[in-house]
This record gives C-alpha cells, sequence and structure tokens, in this order.
C-alpha cells in the first residue's frame, strides 16, 4: 500500500534557456555600465561625478553578484528525499525599506559633513538631526565591527587607500543594516587629504537572502545524509529480517505433497525508500507449510521496524500453532496498540501435505491465486478488514483442496501501479493471462522469473513482493 506525499507548493524550475537568457542580459548591461563608468570624468570638485562614479561601481559589482547567483540558478540544487520550505526574508515596512544607497563626505578642513537625504534615511535620523562627523560615526556600528571602520578610516585618509567593506548599524528605533560601504579620499592641490566621500548601500535584504539560501542549502544537505543513513538502515533491517533464501526451495522434506516456493522482493520504480512489504514461507513443527506475504503503509525505517515486528510475531504465532484466522486477529491488536501506528494488509495461508488441504486468511489483501492445467482464477476471500483499521475485528479462514501441479501466486498490492493504464484489478488479470507459461515452468523459480519479466520494469508507486508455490507429489 503506497504512502502518498503531498506538497503544498511543488517546485517549479525555470526553464535554462529563459535562465541562459537572463545571464545574456546581465552580462550586456554590466558591460554597458562598465562603459558608462570608463566615460565618467571625475574632478576633485565634480561631487556629482563623483557621485555619478561610485554608482556605476555599485551597479557593476551588483550585477557580478547576479551573473554569479543566476548561474548558481541553472546549475540548480541536487534533489531532495522530501519537500524543501525555503525560508523568505520579512519584508521590512516603512518608506525607508525602500532607500538602498545613499552618499556622504566628508570636509576635513571645515568639518562639515555633507549627507543626502537617502543616507539620512539608511541610518534613520532625521535631517534635522544632523550628519554623523567621522569621528561619531562608530557609534552606530556593532561594537565588534568598529575597529574594522576605524582602520579603513584611517587607511583611507593616511595612506590614500579606497574603502570597499561592509558593516552592521543599529539604529535609533532598534533596526540592525548591513551596509556595504565604497570611499576614496579627495585631495586638494598639495596631494593632501582634503576629505572623504563615500557611497553607503543598504544590503541588508541581500545578505539576509544569502544566509537564507546557505541554511537552506545546509538543511538540505543534513537532510540528504539522514536519507541516505535511513535508507542503508532500511535495507539493512529488510535483509536481516526477509528469508535468507534464494532460488526453490522444496518443504516439508521426505514426504508426500511437498511445495516448491520461490520469491522476490521488488523496489519502487519511482522512489529510494524501502517500504513494509514481507514474505515469508516455514516449515511448522507439525509437518505443515506457512506462506505468507504483506504491507504495512509507510517507507523506511519505521516501516522496516514495523515490517520486522509483525513478521516475527507471525512466525512465533505460526510456530505455536495458532490458525491463519486467529493469527490475522492477534496481528490486528499488535498493530493497533504498536507506538508507530500504521495499517497493514496481509494474507497468510496453512498448507497440510497430508490431506492437500490450503487454510487461509486475509485482511485487506489481494487474494491468492490458484494455477490449475494451464487456467488460474482468484481464490474467494473470507472476512477480514485492513490490519490496524479497527478494534477488536474477527477475521474468517478458507480452505481450498490442493492437487499435484497447482500453483499458487501470493503477492502485495504494489506489484501493479495505479495507473489509468493499469488498475489492481487488471494487475490480477494480467497475472492470470500468464496461466500457459505459468503451465510449461519447470519450477517455482522459474514461474517468479516470469512474474519479474511481466511487471519488473513496470513504473510502481510502492515496492512489492511476490511469492510462488508450486505442489509436487
Amino acid at each position: 500500500m503506497p504512502s502518498h506525499l503531498f506538497a503544498d507548493r511543488p517546485a517549479q524550475p525555470p526553464e535554462p534557456g529563459s535562465v541562459d537568457a537572463l545571464i545574456s542580459q546581465t552580462r550586456r548591461l554590466r558591460g554597458e555600465v562598465d562603459a558608462v563608468r570608463r566615460d565618467t570624468v571625475v574632478d576633485d570638485d565634480d561631487a556629482q561625478g563623483r557621485w555619478q562614479r561610485a554608482l556605476c561601481d555599485l551597479a557593476v559589482h551588483h550585477l557580478d553578484d547576479l551573473r554569479e547567483h543566476l548561474g548558481q540558478l541553472k546549475e540548480g540544487l541536487p534533489p531532495a528525499p522530501e519537500t524543501v520550505e525555503y525560508p523568505q526574508p520579512a519584508p521590512e515596512a516603512g518608506p525607508e525599506a525602500q532607500t538602498r544607497v545613499g552618499s556622504a563626505e566628508w570636509n576635513l578642513l571645515t568639518d562639515e559633513v555633507n549627507w543626502s537625504d537617502e543616507l539620512f534615511q539608511i541610518f534613520g535620523r532625521s535631517p534635522e538631526s544632523g550628519a554623523l562627523p567621522l569621528d561619531e560615526l562608530g557609534s552606530t556600528l556593532f561594537s565588534e565591527d568598529q575597529p574594522l571602520l576605524t582602520a579603513w578610516v584611517t587607511d583611507c585618509l593616511v595612506d590614500g587607500k579606497p574603502i570597499d567593506g561592509e558593516f552592521r548599524i543599529v539604529r535609533a528605533d532598534g533596526r540592525v543594516r548591513t551596509l556595504h560601504m565604497r570611499g576614496e579620499p579627495v585631495l586638494d592641490s598639495d596631494g593632501c587629504t582634503a576629505s572623504m566621500w563615500a557611497v553607503l548601500r543598504d544590503v541588508s535584504e541581500l545578505r539576509r537572502s544569502q544566509r537564507a539560501v546557505r541554511e537552506s542549502r545546509d538543511s538540505l544537505q543534513r537532510q540528504r545524509e539522514i536519507a541516505q543513513t535511513e535508507h542503508r538502515l532500511a535495507v539493512e533491517l529488510q535483509e536481516a529480517v526477509l528469508p535468507p533464501w534464494r532460488g526453490s526451495l522444496r518443504f516439508p522434506y521426505g514426504s508426500s505433497g511437498t511445495l516448491d516456493v520461490a520469491a522476490h522482493y521488488l523496489p519502487s520504480a519511482t522512489s529510494a525508500l524501502i517500504g513494509g512489504d514481507w514474505y515469508d514461507a516455514l516449515e511448522l513443527p507439525d509437518g505443515r507449510s506457512m506462506l505468507t506475504v504483506g504491507d504495512l503503509t509507510g517507507h523506511g525505517v519505521t516501516a522496516t521496524s514495523g515490517m520486522a515486528m509483525m513478521l516475527g510475531a507471525l512466525r512465533g504465532m505460526a510456530m505455536a500453532g495458532i490458525e491463519p484466522g486467529p493469527l490475522m486477529g492477534w496481528l490486528n491488536q499488535l498493530l493497533e496498540t504498536s507506538v508507530q501506528p500504521a495499517l497493514g494488509s496481509a494474507v497468510c495461508c496453512r498448507y497440510d501435505p497430508a490431506r492437500q488441504v490450503l487454510s487461509w486468511a486475509q485482511a485487506g489483501h489481494p487474494a491468492p491465486l490458484l494455477f490449475r492445467r494451464g487456467s488460474g482464477r482468484s481464490l474467494l476471500p473470507p472476512e477480514g478488514v485492513l490490519l490496524g483499521a479497527t478494534s477488536g475485528a474477527t477475521y474468517g479462514q478458507a480452505e481450498e483442496r490442493l492437487e499435484v501441479g497447482d500453483l499458487l501466486i501470493l503477492h502485495t498490492d504494489g506489484l501493479t501501479s495505479r495507473s489509468i493504464e493499469f488498475s489492481r484489478a487488471d494487475g490480477t488479470e494480467r497475472l492470470l493471462a500468464l496461466a500457459p507459461r505459468f503451465a510449461a515452468a519447470r519450477s517455482a523459480q522459474d514461474c517468479v522469473r516470469i512474474v519479474i519479466e511481466e511487471f519488473g520494469e513496470s513504473e510502481r508507486e510502492d515496492d512489492a513482493c511476490v511469492l510462488v508455490a508450486r505442489v509436487g507429489g
């Protein structure tokens, strides 16, 4: 029984061609802005020119970032085991949220400070309160960022080095903003530093988005590692629990009416996770044989650990001589009282070789298929609801007399896909249509190979098990 995954927002990856077009446009725009920057002539007294040149520098820097992000978008992220919700930065309220770039100039000769209106908005200061002198600018910064700004300003004023870096400020309203500062010294006719100008860009949203991407990528990587670990554990648990035999088994040994038994596990074609399907064949102390297949909802370690619990209980009760009908009732009670609630379906058969009688019960599961002399049919199922669905449910038991040469097929309902092309009933019909090939087969293992050839490559939504038992003389 397949478990279904739902996603509120299924991912819609962009077309590669559209991303390539955006990259080309960004590259072309970057060249145009760079040309404007090169053509801008800046004089010492041309404040407007310096402002234009600085804005061009910032635009080029931003376009380089944009092209890098588009390149990452084109490459794409690896697929995730489950749908991942990426955190979205909360929008800032107020008109200052729209302000991104402001300018300032500090005159070292007159102590005059000029701030643009945009810079007042970025710092959250009113023009009436005045612009901050250089020696007071650091008071708005995070304490750990203050030495960084001091070093930049010193290098700019003393050694003429340009400023290009980021720092964080705390505004009067308590908001924290990240600013990118680009500045240069302005020299007088004697070559001495007369003033310093700067363009400050609010990059808070950009950095917040970058952090969100990094955190999402880290979270995706952690989820991928967890999924890989769970898959490995599920596989190991499944291999430890399911019967280790390969090929055909014959039991009971040395008696009449023996069974030739073979089985196979078919993994899901659409999921890397292991499900809760099982198969088993067991020779009992009284000379009879137990055959079973079943399935628990879900995938991964939870499903395989539940399957291990159910199969262990089933084996123990069968060895104790409990008949299939009452055995299903005990399995139902076990499942509804387990720590991990789940639903399950199962069929359990007990074959008596002395009487050549098959006793069986089912819990919401496809009935066994009986093939005799080149034709097949489904056995009429006794009463039985899904395991774990109803408290105190009772399960009926049916009997079928078998003949030498009869073939039984037990399978879980994941053998075929729930699609328009094939329904569950269609899957049963496809199995019954294989009757002539089964009649020509020499062993139960050959019959399993026939089933795999028919269903092994189909797009199953869930994993599946098939068990074949052939009555010998």
